[in-house]
């Protein structure tokens, strides 16, 4: 499957254990800009790196796997869990970078006779 939209949010790198390792992304997803949708993926294991290539505001084209599981709790009772997971991200567009914030030039001219 496949998705195109901006970079809301990236996630920290998680450890839940030793040998596993995961990150979040947050895409806006307008596909009617009235209306954004917030979707968010998830990558695991070496497709954690795939996020280290883009920024928040970039818009990009997400390709992932929709899956899901059931649990079954202690008592018997079965949950369903959805994942989209990231297989591949192309950027569309960056975006743009923040200029560094200067201090305002200095007032070199003479004061006003008043």
């Amino acid at each position: 499957m496949q998705l195109q939209g901006k970079i809301h949010a990236i996630g920290e790198l998680q450890h839940p254990s030793e040998t596993f390792k995961k990150r979040d992304l947050v895409i806006e997803y307008a596909e009617n800009e009235l209306y954004p949708e917030f979707i968010k993926f998830d990558t695991i294991q070496d497709k954690t790196e795939l996020l280290n290539k883009v920024k928040v505001g970039d818009v990009v084209d997400v390709h992932f796997n929709l899956r899901g599981k059931p649990y079954t709790d202690k008592t018997g009772k079965t949950s369903y869990f959805n994942n989209l997971s990231i297989w591949r991200i192309n950027p569309v567009s960056s975006a743009p970078e923040q200029a560094p914030q200067s201090a305002p030039p200095a007032d070199d001219s003479e004061p006003l006779p008043f």
